[in-house]
């Protein structure tokens, strides 16, 4: 696995629900210590979440009015950083100011920039489109993954393992890569791998959520995308044989987005923000609930086989990998990820 970051990129550092006005909210981001809080002009504020006086977190103090209290000294920092008063002294020392950092909300998720804050642009914040598409239902949360960030992106990227370790989940929702070619592509901003097949019959998946019927043909598709550092987008539908699959035709074709953004906590745990979108069954808020659930189940088996895979890597980083062919887009994902990682980061 990786054993550095990818620093200048935004990252998912919150549900935007999770940032409140009257809280300190403590996340580590990359290994790094960050408060998030809110302005009262409803602003999401990042600040280092370490004192510059004695390293208190400030996530254990209070608001007042923009600012962040100390707990320890009452030390006070607006929201640039800078300590703009010490209640023992009027003067404040030179230097003394903690990291500020860029914060864009978009899609329902607080994004923040952890480079440097001068090549912070908004346009380079991931499109979680659905999210924000009144035609589709979605639900989401944040889980915590005891794992490398890079074992998640694997473990999206090959979707082979679902007939075996989703045997009781997903295993209805997958395309078998031995019953049709594979598309892989792959440039500097993304890694894809796209599955079609046509008229075959409809999979429990979506006679269960869809309605199709056991004797329908529909041509299926599963299309699976990485956006570095961290964004997976997984697009999946069906539709009636013989129409055009990009449109809906008398309600029979039908589409999910499994979205996921992953945020490394440290280099052995991950903040896994994911949401599921479909943009059928309005009328019944009960099949996104079930199509939630779901992969939320199978999600949570993924998560118990990766904190394995964590385990067995902390007591010998330096065992081999024997690749397969499925493995590409995952290898090829490492690869893109260590490529931009500057040497910087390295040291």
């Amino acid at each position: 696995m990786l054993a550095e970051f990818v620093k200048e990129a935004w990252y998912v550092a919150a549900w935007e629900h999770e940032v409140q006005r009257l809280s300190l909210y403590r996340r580590l981001v990359l290994g790094e210590p960050i408060v998030l809080y809110r302005t009262p002009e409803g602003r999401a504020v990042a600040l280092e979440d370490r004192c510059c006086h004695r390293h208190a977190p400030l996530s254990h103090g209070t608001l007042r009015g923009d600012r962040v209290v100390c707990a320890y000294h009452g030390l006070e920092f607006d929201p640039t950083g800078a300590c703009v008063r010490v209640p023992s002294q009027n003067r404040i020392p030179q230097g003394a100011r903690i990291r500020s950092y860029p914060v864009v909300e978009k899609d329902h998720f607080v994004w923040i920039w952890t480079g440097d804050p001068a090549d912070a642009d908004p346009a380079l914040v991931p499109d979680f489109l659905p999210l924000r598409d009144p035609a589709y239902r979605w639900r989401g949360e944040r889980l915590h993954v005891e794992g490398n960030y890079v074992l998640i992106i694997e473990n999206l990227m090959d979707l082979t393992h679902l007939p075996v370790l989703h045997a009781t989940t997903l295993a209805s929702s997958t395309i078998p890569d031995n019953e049709i070619p594979v598309c892989y592509s792959s440039n500097e901003r993304e890694i894809r791998v796209d599955r079609r097949i046509e008229g075959t019959a409809p999979p429990p998946y979506f006679r269960m959520l869809a309605g199709f019927e056991p004797n329908d043909r529909v041509d299926r598709w599963m299309n699976t995308r990485f956006e570095p550092p961290g964004s997976v987008f997984i697009d999946i539908g069906a539709a009636l044989s013989g129409t055009d699959a990009s449109g809906s035709v008398n309600g029979r074709r039908v589409g999910t987005w499994n979205l996921n953004a992953i945020t490394p906590e440290t280099l052995t745990t991950t903040h896994y923000f994911w949401a599921q979108a479909l943009d059928f069954a309005d009328e019944d808020a009960s099949i996104s609930e079930l199509d939630f659930q779901l992969v939320r189940s199978a999600f949570l088996e993924d998560l118990a086989i990766i904190k394995g895979q964590q385990e067995n890597l902390d007591l010998d980083p330096g065992v081999p990998r024997v690749n397969l062919a499925a493995d590409k887009a995952g290898v090829q994902s490492r690869r893109l990820l260590q490529s931009m990682i500057k040497p910087a980061d390295c040291q």
